[in-house]
């Protein structure tokens, strides 16, 4: 499942949305994510994403409506 040949190092990054991906950890991070989990190879970082991330849809979609005004 995940390319067990990529040795590079990446870090786990999640943005506004609540929505996680992986970020070379010799780049800078781009606007709008923060590191936000372990650093190491791919595989480590994906397996750590597919524990916390069980809710796919982003964070706006996962709050409350605001209720209509009367």
């Amino acid at each position: 499942m995940f390319d067990d040949e990529d040795r590079h190092r990446y870090a786990v990054v999640r943005n506004g949305e609540e929505q996680y991906s992986i970020w070379p950890v010799d780049l800078d991070i781009p606007g709008g994510w923060t590191a936000t989990g372990p650093a190491g190879t791919k595989s480590e970082c994906l397996a750590h994403i597919t524990e916390v991330w069980t809710d796919l849809r982003p964070a706006s979609s996962r709050r409350p409506a605001a209720e209509p005004t009367r």
